[in-house]
């Protein structure tokens, strides 16, 4: 009988010690089980040099999401973007995606600047407005080479 009770006792322990490694995977992988708190909107770049994926999104200095893909569009020879945006931020059709460096060789962000439209952008769509990252290398050898 005290055997059978030891051996409970453990299986227990064991079992709870499992669900809290899979609470910890889940919360420090930054996994969405469920539908998640975030919508998908694309932004179509010339240049995204230094642009991850899970670059921060920010307005105002603020985050309000992540870089969830980088890919190219053949089509238009682009590099497409795809931001994941927390639900509670809404963004304007003439909203501005800029792609910024924190500080002077920080990594690479994607900044949003609002814009005034009451119109406002719906899961999937597209912003239209964007700029580039700025090469530094290439414009410091333009300077060099005497093409400025």
């Amino acid at each position: 009988m005290k055997k059978y009770s030891m051996e409970t006792i453990v299986g227990i322990f064991v079992f709870i010690g499992l669900l809290c490694v899979g609470y910890l995977t889940v919360k420090l992988g930054k996994v969405e089980l469920i539908g998640g708190n975030n919508y998908i909107l694309s932004a179509r770049f010339n240049s995204v040099s230094g642009l991850k994926t899970d670059s921060s999104v920010e307005m105002a200095g603020v985050e309000i999401g992540r870089v969830s893909k980088i890919g190219l569009d053949l089509e238009r020879e682009m590099a497409l973007v795809t931001l994941k945006i927390r639900k509670d931020v809404q963004i304007t059709d003439d909203a501005i995606a800029s792609i910024k460096t924190s500080g002077m060789i920080g990594d690479k962000f994607v900044k949003i600047t609002p814009g005034g439209s009451d119109i406002m952008l719906q899961p999937g769509e597209t912003i239209t407005e964007t700029e580039s990252a700025i090469d530094l290398e290439e414009l410091i050898s333009e300077y060099v080479f005497g093409s400025v």
